[in-house]
């Protein structure tokens, strides 16, 4: 029999700048309850998750702020672009995540939304702490250094 060929994730939003304004320390995948209509609007690729975050209430995670603009072609069923999105965890990584949150000072950022294997839409949920201003400047001067670094050894072949 012919093996099947899996589909490759195909990474709809990106928050590039979470790995440099946060120490992340663990990641989740996590599901997103969604509409029709934001299913849709995500597909077009116009989601942006930049300057959100998830929040823990009353023993379920919450993805805040989150822009999924409207469907152009739903007219008067269409959805809120930035309403609460409930995330789909299992209930000891809620409990985790959310001990995390209330007593170690932490925050649940997203790094990516993507399409997985079988078509479903899934948040890549970073548990991070913040940086401070010193923190990214070793940061980039460590990333200049790597670069530079590379340049040198093109150069001598």
């Amino acid at each position: 029999m012919a093996e099947k060929k899996e589909k490759p994730i195909k990474v709809v939003a990106e928050n590039r700048k979470a790995r440099f304004n946060y120490a992340i320390e663990d990641t989740v995948e996590a599901g997103i309850v969604l509409t029709g209509t934001e299913v849709k609007s995500i597909r077009g690729g116009k989601t942006t998750i930049a300057e959100s975050y998830a929040d823990a209430k009353d023993g379920e995670i919450w993805l805040v702020n989150a822009n999924i603009p409207e469907y152009l072609q739903a007219n008067r069923f269409n959805h809120e672009p930035k309403r609460l999105r409930k995330l789909l965890l299992h209930k000891k990584e809620i409990n985790k995540l959310a001990s995390a949150i209330e007593r170690e000072g932490m925050t649940l950022i997203p790094l990516k939304m993507y399409f997985n294997e079988r078509g479903r839409i899934k948040l890549q949920l970073g548990l991070a702490k913040g940086k401070k201003l010193h923190d990214k400047r070793d940061t980039e001067k460590k990333r200049d250094w790597e670069r530079e670094k590379g340049r040198l050894l093109r150069a001598r072949g």
